[in-house]
């Protein structure tokens, strides 16, 4: 007991501190799955001792989730709760912080019809628009972390009792997200700076695409024009630095929506939506898919494509070396906050404004004007591994080893 205390304690300073940096005077708005309710109220305490004025929660309950699909009328996937996520937006544009508490069960939705998940997912990201385009432009301070709920530690440790499994992944997660250290904040600091370092050197170098190689995959990842490299810490439009993810390993950048050739296939699997997509290979024409398969899921992935045009290409490509501590812990998390730190990764649908210059100042149409992609999802899967190299291609096409079997050059 003294330990899960420990644990919810260090997660929850670290979220309010390092992750949102949250300010005095400033509104938290935190979403959670009901199960997460102990480390909800840890985060709440820290936030109101850091000045915060008033904290609010929107808990989730998957089991009520999932009578919906048991239960629901036909035409009820076809809604989305328009005013709940109008009321978000009101809230960040005003000024809150978002914090996300991740822990869903992979296999929620697993028996459920695919095109009643697609439906479902199609309606709530185009209620969910205007939310998504004030987190990918960094409008306010954000972040993510994540909590053990049983039906996800089940999941990732599916030979032990659920005590025990909700034990060994609070443990993961504990070690994942740094706090396993005398000052958990001093060590996000200079891991924030090492991450620094690594963007620094990609800006300077300026790469006019990305060739990824290894067995499945031979991608040619054009960037954007004026691309930023970006990870770790950033600065949103209100001034304030954060740690939008809790934990990150990764580096990452806009590809250019137009400027994508090649075939690629899945290291990991990705667990979407209570689905999970095995051994998925795609291949790119002209900046679009134009073929994808998959061992399992393949039904949602391509219901995923037909979202809208901008599914169909890429919104993020980043670069995470096979020696992050999440790779090395040999787990597969079934829940991307930590799976897409520990591989090399693409995500389809819409780019972050960050990774443009000045990105934060150009309307929706300057960004795609610059290669930047629009969509209503952003959903990353990985591409890398110990298998996989990386090259980075200059603009007079000479190219530069980047990663060797998934690590730094």
């Amino acid at each position: 007991m003294e330990l899960y205390e420990h644990y919810l304690d260090s997660l929850a300073k670290v979220a309010v501190h390092v992750g949102l940096n949250l300010q005095e005077g400033q509104e938290l708005l935190i979403t959670a799955p009901i199960e997460a309710v102990p480390l909800v109220r840890k985060i709440t305490e820290y936030a109101y001792k850091a000045g915060s004025p008033l904290v609010s929660v929107l808990y989730d309950d998957e089991a009520a989730h999932l009578l919906r699909f048991q239960h629901a009328p036909e035409a009820s996937f076809d809604k989305a709760p328009q005013w709940l996520y109008n009321g978000m937006a009101e809230a960040f544009q005003a000024g809150a912080a978002r914090l996300h508490i991740a822990g869903s069960d992979p296999n929620l939705l697993g028996g459920q019809p695919p095109e009643k998940v697609a439906r479902a997912n199609r309606a709530r990201s185009l209620a969910y628009r205007r939310v998504l385009e004030l987190i990918t432009t960094h409008h306010i301070n954000w972040s993510i972390v994540a909590y053990p709920q049983p039906a996800w530690a089940r999941a990732v440790f599916p030979g032990l009792s659920e005590q025990e499994a909700v034990r060994k992944l609070w443990e993961a997660i504990f070690k994942a997200s740094r706090l396993d250290t005398p000052d958990p904040v001093a060590a996000w600091k200079a891991h924030n700076q090492r991450l620094a370092e690594r963007v620094a050197y990609l800006n300077q170098k300026r790469y006019h695409a990305l060739h990824f190689k290894g067995p499945g995959t031979d991608l040619l990842v054009g960037l954007a024009e004026d691309h930023l490299w970006a990870g770790g810490a950033v600065q949103a439009k209100n001034g304030v630095v954060c740690n939008p993810n809790i934990p990150t390993e990764e580096v990452f950048t806009a590809p250019h929506k137009d400027r994508i050739e090649g075939v690629v296939r899945s290291t990991k699997p990705l667990s979407y939506l209570g689905s999970l997509l095995e051994d998925i290979e795609v291949r790119f024409e002209k900046g679009r898919v134009v073929e994808a398969t998959a061992k399992s899921g393949a039904d949602v992935l391509n219901r995923v494509l037909q979202t809208d045009e901008g599914a169909k290409s890429l919104g993020e490509v980043a670069l995470v070396p096979h020696a992050s501590p999440i790779s090395q812990s040999g787990l597969l998390f079934y829940n991307t906050l930590f799976d897409e730190n520990a591989a090399s990764h693409i995500a389809l649908g819409q780019a972050y404004s960050e990774c443009i210059q000045g990105g934060s100042q150009l309307s929706p149409e300057e960004l795609e004007a610059k290669g930047a992609n629009r969509s209503l999802i952003h959903i990353d899967w990985m591409i890398g591994s110990s298998e996989i190299d990386v090259d980075g291609i200059t603009a007079s096409g000479q190219a530069e080893p980047l990663m060797r079997k998934g690590e730094w050059v």
